[in-house]
């Protein structure tokens, strides 16, 4: 069983949330009545208020009765005690001593202990804290849901009399039950936590875990205890939820560098595993894998709801502040109290659906995050042939929006589709959606309701909100706010992204006998080129054999499988693996300085057309050749490289870009240079943000350069290679020497070893700027690393 109080009060009355659904595994079945509070004196009778609530589904039927504002009965006050019992005071815990010092400590103690510790430089100390912190936290939420998991059935036999009593003994059995309840609740946690441990925690301390900022102490303290993996790991974490902190940023990249480190270390401990799958779903469905897709997209709408589960319990068990405590304007009596304390915790569960559906380290959440999925979801079914799984999802998203033109036009498709089946006409939505939308809908009845007669604020996080749900008093407001979120929307839709890069296309072409071939105007973009002319066909021959002969020769990739079609093979190579096959004999060392120059010759070109205010590095550079793989070409429909952005996430869906790992953040500058034309397929194309509105194509021949910024304005993808081999040069260029590629400096020193003259002047860029402060959120290492190996690029191919 599933049951919840919710009080909502002006000095007048109680409502009284029950489910008697004798299932468990409901998520939050709440369904919402009214009940009558039994004066002990004659009130003149007053007609029910404007708040029409739904009746459960399935149980038995539920007496409902009249609201009487003039009640002042004191089972009112009597139901916010016993509700909030076990959130507002502390049991003490009887037993022995050892037994407290095994129950869970509060963990802002632990973490003020560990954060002392590291300024005091007891670094074994402060890391077991620090580390102690984090744990305690996960556990403390563990241990309240399943508390309240495991008393959904305490009151039983209290509930079950409900439907047979009448008058005041039936709130009696009412107040038993939910008495039950609270004592199970405050029992159970204290089996587990210590009674300060149940205690609110500070904003200050929610700030710190929020912004991840103990992951900050501990990437230094790891530092210093030498324990680099674990440093980087730290690292990563805290820069995933703050990808603007410059100095985690640099201190990252000196953690690449640091011997025995790799980038399996640089691993997320706090990513949330619905992200994980969206991303995946999204992966998947940009490759035109539409059974994975639709796999992934399934998973992620299950793990989203388990979270907005998750999420919603803990507003439900943790401890409470009244508003006063919270810094809000006081309510008179226990009534008012009462309702605030009611309304709060309805407000939290409903900003469940912000918190999901917010990416760490970003400010705003993504609109209607559970609804996007279904549309996905409900596309990739169809796709991979699933017609009565997509038909099932359909209907789960016309739950949030019945009237959506396209969705119906798509459910009578599928209803085409599927022809005579005539079980198809009776496929439901999913149970879980459903449950979903129904308890979302009856807490924003309450929430509206104590909007229009209490003054209470509320803050819909839903655009898929139903009219009728909202007062009339207060729906003029409600349709104007959502009509500028709309218009916002729309808006930004429509705004022409802004290239902040600093580069401006037409500066000059210091090359003879290369030519402008496609500007912005011809590419209709902004900061991109096509140059011709950049290699001759000797020197395209010379590079296009030097990539054939060192794949056979043992390159680590070899032929492999793509990792963005099963259609095609990749081969690879890069200049300090070139070195070393020339060292030993392997390829031609001509060939190999002059893929080196080829870089540098590409550096200078864009630099002068663009105009570039500073110097300009080669962040990474890569020979690739995509290979078709013979016999299995017919019928494609994806593409060789999806449509992506160089230096952000791309999200089609939104129009969003988003510069943060694991984006390649640093490049600013990107270039192909195409080795040959006598293959099929393979062009590079531009497009909107949505990756579907292609705006250019650019046919790949030799001595071709593309030469673009690789910010959101510019983002790009490479069609099928259909037949023959495919090879080009890719660069990508940054304006901090911070990001240079390490492997091209190693490569040059071993060249300066065998008495070699290097082909390139290095442009030293004058370092100017003072580092960012250090403080309690701003921890860096001060000792220079002890090792520094090659930076490891990204295989990202154009």
């Amino acid at each position: 069983m599933v049951s919840s109080l919710s009080l909502l009060s002006s000095g007048t009355f109680a409502v009284l949330n029950l489910d008697t659904q004798t299932h468990s595994k409901y998520l939050w079945g709440l369904a919402f009545f009214t009940l009558v509070i039994s004066p002990p004196f004659d009130y003149p009778a007053t007609p029910p208020l404007p708040l029409q609530l739904l009746s459960p589904a399935v149980g038995p039927a539920h007496r409902t009765m009249a609201l009487r504002p003039e009640c002042c009965a004191v089972y009112v006050a009597l139901c916010f005690v016993l509700e909030t019992l076990f959130t507002l005071t502390v049991g003490a815990s009887a037993g022995s001593g050892s037994k407290v010092l095994s129950l869970l400590q509060p963990y802002d103690f632990l973490y003020y202990s560990g954060v002392r510790a590291y300024y005091g430089g007891e670094w074994v100390k402060a890391a077991e804290l620090l580390e102690k912190s984090i744990q305690t936290k996960e556990a403390l939420l563990e241990y309240r849901k399943q508390c309240y998991d495991d008393c959904l059935v305490s009151g039983n036999d209290a509930l079950k009399k409900l439907d047979s009593e009448e008058g005041n003994m039936w709130d009696l059995w009412a107040l038993d039950w939910i008495q039950q309840r609270a004592e199970c609740l405050k029992f159970c946690i204290g089996r587990s936590v210590t009674p300060m441990g149940q205690l609110p925690v500070s904003d200050d301390i929610e700030y710190e875990f929020n912004t991840r900022n103990p992951y900050n102490f501990l990437q230094v303290t790891y530092y210093k205890l030498d324990k680099l993996k674990k440093a980087a790991s730290a690292a990563h974490t805290y820069f995933v939820a703050n990808p603007s902190h410059l100095e985690m940023r640099n201190n990252i990249e000196k953690y690449r560098r640091m011997e025995g480190v790799t980038e399996d270390d640089f691993q997320d401990r706090e990513m949330e595993k619905h992200w994980i799958l969206y991303d995946a779903a999204v992966q998947h469905e940009a490759s035109s894998d539409w059974l994975q897709a639709a796999e992934k997209w399934k998973a992620c709408v299950n793990e989203t709801l388990q979270r907005m589960d998750d999420c919603r319990v803990q507003c439900v068990v943790s401890p409470q502040l009244l508003p006063e405590d919270r810094g809000l304007e006081s309510s008179d009596g226990v009534f008012e109290k009462a309702a605030a304390l009611s309304l709060s915790l309805l407000s939290c569960r409903q900003s469940c659906v912000t918190r999901v559906a917010t990416r760490p380290g970003r400010l705003s959440a993504q609109e209607d995050f559970l609804p996007t999925q279904l549309e996905h979801l409900h596309i990739a079914q169809f796709k991979s042939g699933d017609v009565r799984g997509a038909l099932q999802t359909l209907h789960s998203f016309l739950l949030f929006y019945p009237t959506d033109k396209d969705s119906l036009d798509n459910l009578q498709l599928y209803y085409e589709t599927l022809g005579g089946d005539v079980e198809s006409h009776g496929v439901q939505p999913a149970q879980g959606i459903a449950k979903y939308i129904n308890e979302s809908l009856e807490d924003k009845k309450l929430l509206y309701f104590g909007v229009e007669n209490l003054n209470f604020t509320f803050t819909d996080p839903d655009l898929w909100t139903p009219e009728d749900v909202v007062p009339e008093s207060v729906r003029d407001n409600w349709r104007a706010e959502k009509q500028k979120i709309n218009e916002k929307i729309k808006v930004g839709d429509q705004l022409e992204e802004v290239d902040d890069s600093g580069f401006y296309a037409g500066g000059p072409v210091p090359q003879d006998g290369v030519s402008i071939t496609m500007d912005d105007e011809a590419l209709n973009g902004t900061n991109r080129v096509v140059l011709d002319g950049v290699m001759t066909e000797k020197e395209c021959s010379r590079i296009f054999n030097l990539a054939a002969i060192a794949s056979s020769s043992g390159d680590g990739y070899r032929g492999r499988r793509s990792p963005h079609t099963p259609h095609e093979t990749l081969e690879g190579l890069t200049v300090l693996r070139a070195v070393k096959l020339s060292q030993d004999g392997l390829v031609n060392q001509s060939d190999t300085r002059l893929l080196h120059e080829l870089g540098e010759r590409v550096k200078t070109l864009l630099h002068s057309y663009f105009r570039s205010p500073s110097g300009l590095f080669i962040s990474f550079s890569h020979l690739v050749c995509r290979s078709a793989t013979p016999g299995d070409q017919k019928g494609r429909m994806d593409l060789s490289h999806p449509v992506h952005v160089d230096n952000c996430l791309l999200e089609p869906e939104t129009k969003q870009c988003w510069r943060e790992p694991p984006a390649f953040i640093h490049r600013d500058l990107s270039a192909v240079l195409y080795l040959n034309d006598d293959f099929d397929g393979g062009e590079l194309f531009f497009t909107e943000k949505d990756a579907k509105t292609v705006t250019a194509r650019v046919k790949p021949s030799c001595g071709r350069l593309v030469g673009f910024s690789s910010g959101p304005v510019n983002p790009h993808g490479v069609t099928a290679v259909t037949r023959g081999r495919r090879c080009a040069l890719a660069l990508w260029f940054t304006k901090e020497k911070l990001y240079r590629d390490m492997e091209r400096e190693e490569a040059e020193a071993l060249w300066a070893a065998d008495g070699q003259s290097i082909l390139k002047k290095e442009e030293e860029e004058k370092e100017g700027g003072a580092s960012p402060g250090r403080n309690a959120r701003n921890h860096a290492p001060k000792e220079r690393s002890r090792g520094r190996n090659m930076v490891t690029g990204g295989k990202d191919e154009l």
